[in-house]
């Protein structure tokens, strides 16, 4: 069995910090890419989390939800102990509102840009924004090509952000991490291994990168800037995947290149721990 269990045994607190809960009767947002044919609970979700011996998981504001938050804040008030929250939010935003977001165990704002141009971050409304955000000690997550990492990434840099960048940097080509990599010397840019399906095929050659991708991220930004979610409920993926799966590809990295239960255990518990703000 794969060492979760393991160390959820030995009181290792391990964390999933990649997932989604929705229903499909939620208001949609006007502008999406994707309409939910499922529903995705958060009882389902915690049951996971106990069948594959990992205590803690973040919920990520899915994109088709666009800025209402309510059921986000709504789960993660039923659930303070277990779970943490990454918002999407106007630019605009009240501060009572982001108080009340950090409040109910939000810790971080998603940049989704896929479908979406790029904000102008150095402008106002946005450089307010990401002033409170700081002010919040809140990270900014990012997903978007990786082609277009380099148009986004030195903006929030520069405004003393820290950066979470989502599903490997979504590589533009098989083996290019390259838009990526160039980031790990900031010291102020962390990586989720996730998702390893919405960049690479199902055939040998899309395992094959996964694998290197993930051997890069390890030689070049080290385990303690690296962190494991489940992306579930693999939504578009379903089809081809599942949470069991998400850990088989988990081990097969640890087998691969970190076989090393100290190493594991900053993605999976160390890491997150802190930076979403675990007791």
């Amino acid at each position: 069995m794969f060492p979760t269990a393991d160390f959820g045994r030995s009181g290792i607190r391990c964390i999933d910090t990649h997932a989604h809960v929705f229903t499909r009767d939620l208001p949609l947002a006007d502008l999406r890419r994707y309409t939910p044919d499922c529903d995705a609970l958060p009882w389902d979700y915690l049951a996971l989390l106990d069948a594959h011996g990992l205590s803690r998981g973040v919920l990520v504001q899915p994109s088709f939800l666009g800025t209402d938050n309510r059921y986000l804040m709504q789960v993660l008030g039923e659930h303070p102990e277990r779970l943490r929250g990454v918002a999407v939010v106007d630019p605009l935003i009240d501060e009572t509102q982001l108080r009340d977001m950090a409040r109910a165990g939000v810790t971080g704002m998603r940049l989704n840009l896929f479908g979406l141009s790029n904000p102008a971050l150095t402008r106002q409304p946005w450089r307010g924004l990401l002033e409170r955000v700081n002010a919040l000690d809140w990270h900014v997550e990012v997903h978007a090509q990786a082609e277009r990492l380099p148009a986004i990434l030195p903006a929030l840099l520069d405004a003393g952000c820290r950066i979470v960048v989502d599903h490997f940097g979504r590589p533009a080509a098989v083996n290019d991490m390259t838009p990526l990599l160039r980031y790990a010397d900031t010291g102020r840019v962390w990586v989720k291994l996730s998702a390893p399906y919405r960049n690479w095929a199902d055939d040998g050659s899309g395992h094959a990168a996964a694998l290197q991708a993930a051997r890069e991220l390890l030689n070049v930004f080290g385990a303690e800037r690296l962190m494991w979610g489940s992306d579930w409920p693999h939504t578009e993926h379903k089809d081809r995947t599942c949470y069991a799966a998400t850990l088989a590809w988990l081990a097969e990295w640890f087998t691969e290149w970190l076989d090393d239960p100290v190493l594991l255990r900053r993605v999976l518990a160390d890491t997150p721990c802190v930076f979403f703000k675990f007791q």
